[in-house]
């Protein structure tokens, strides 16, 4: 049956955002991924034949393993979507993504970690928003996305716990330890007379405005730098790895971990498990009958 495939593909993404509730970025991103493939293929030449012609263009042109899987999985939603409304077979069933290589999360030394939060000067309002951003990064294991995003409501400090919005707009319990209580409370009285009732973002800006993405990536840099870490080295994301990796290595159970990470599969937490191999040896140590 023909059909134009350009507006159902329209139709394909404000599925994504309306029903699936995918951030404004991600649909962006499987907008600019489908009209590749769609130019690709040409108007409804599809077939298994062609969607394997696409992958092999792709990994020609130099696009990683994992570039090709995400641009892959875009496909095969799309054409989920597609044989759902009965309008074509899919052709993608049985077309696997490309084996990517195991990439094992960066995660900072637990002293270096140490260095950085203690870096932030907290004699300005600036140094105690930036000592009260970090700490909350480190103690929650949020995204930068979600400590930015959070309000006041979802925050309490006294209890050490906050309610943050993840992917999908997915909500959370996370949990604040007494050094992350101590720097957000300090740092809410400077952010009383910031915000003046502008605003019920908890991390702001010198400004009185809600701190962006951006901002705290600086602030973390900053930190790093005072910290005499290599910038390269230290990101928002880092640290969230950084706590998932200390909180294992501390013998915490993976599904607790994973309900404080926020991910969807316990797959995705088990990688903290091969990050250190001092974690390795003392699991070892503990349970092998052998092992001495």
């Amino acid at each position: 049956m023909a059909f134009d495939s350009h507006s159902r593909l329209e139709e394909y993404l404000a599925s994504l955002a309306y029903e699936r509730g995918l951030a404004h970025n991600t649909v962006t991103a499987y907008r600019r991924d489908l009209r590749q493939y769609l130019q690709f293929v040409g108007e409804n030449e599809f077939g298994p034949a062609r969607v394997g012609k696409y992958l092999e263009w792709l990994a020609d042109v130099g696009l990683s393993p994992g570039s090709v899987a995400r641009k892959l999985a875009a496909v095969k939603g799309y054409h989920r979507f597609l044989h759902e409304e009965e309008e074509v077979a899919d052709p993608t069933v049985g077309i696997a993504a490309p084996k990517q290589p195991q990439r094992l999360p960066k995660a900072l030394a637990t002293h270096e970690v140490f260095a950085l939060l203690d870096s932030p000067a907290v004699t300005t309002a600036g140094g105690r928003r930036d000592a009260a951003l970090l700490e909350f990064l480190y103690s929650t294991g949020c995204r930068v996305s979600e400590a930015v995003g959070l309000d006041l409501v979802h925050l309490d400090v006294e209890d050490g716990i906050a309610l943050v919005t993840g992917k999908g707009s997915r909500q959370r319990i996370t949990l604040l330890g007494d050094a992350a209580r101590r720097a957000v409370n300090n740092w809410l009285v400077d952010r009383l007379e910031l915000a003046r009732g502008r605003t019920d973002a908890v991390f702001l800006n010198l400004r009185g405005t809600r701190l962006t993405r951006i901002g705290a990536w600086g602030v973390v840099k900053k930190a790093a730098e005072r910290a005499g870490i290599p910038s390269d080295r230290v990101s928002p994301h880092v640290l969230r790895h950084s706590a998932a990796t200390h909180m294992v290595e501390g013998g915490a159970d993976l599904r607790a971990v994973q309900e404080m990470l926020g991910h969807a599969s316990l797959s995705t937490t088990e990688v903290y498990t091969r990050i250190s191999p001092g974690y390795l040896h003392e699991v070892y140590l503990l349970s092998h009958p052998r092992s001495r």
